[in-house]
């Protein structure tokens, strides 16, 4: 089940909004897709991201998937337990399995969000 107080992006990205902060990990579904992760290139602090664009790199056993930045802004905090035990994202997505904090530039951009019951149909459509 998607946490009901997360944002969604089309790219399987969540959000967990903390006043212009924004947690941002892949949910379940993205994590469950990609079966065991092996490493994750963090993203660097200060650096900028775009919505809808890169800002890192999850291996699995399966395949390297982009992880796509749901909000543009700057990113603070780099979740470093992951460095050392990627496996946490399968573990835990929506939890310890975070991968970093963006200080948003834009936050009328969390509008083009999926809320979890959106996200939900979302993923429905797409298994078709």
């Amino acid at each position: 089940m998607n946490p009901d107080n997360l944002k969604y992006h089309k790219e399987h990205t969540w959000v967990k909004v903390n006043g212009k902060k924004a947690t941002v990990g892949i949910t379940d579904y993205a994590q469950d897709a990609l079966g065991d992760i092996v490493y994750i290139d963090l993203p660097e602090a200060d650096t900028e991201v775009e919505a809808s664009t890169e800002m890192s790199e999850i291996e699995s056993t399966k395949a390297t998937s982009a992880v796509i930045a749901p909000v543009s802004g700057t990113i603070i905090e780099a979740n470093e337990k992951l460095a050392d035990s990627p496996e946490i994202i399968n573990e835990d997505p929506y939890g310890k399995g975070w991968i970093a904090v963006i200080e948003m530039s834009n936050e009328s951009e969390l509008e083009d969000l999926m809320d979890a019951g959106d996200y939900e149909k979302y993923i429905e459509e797409e298994a078709k």
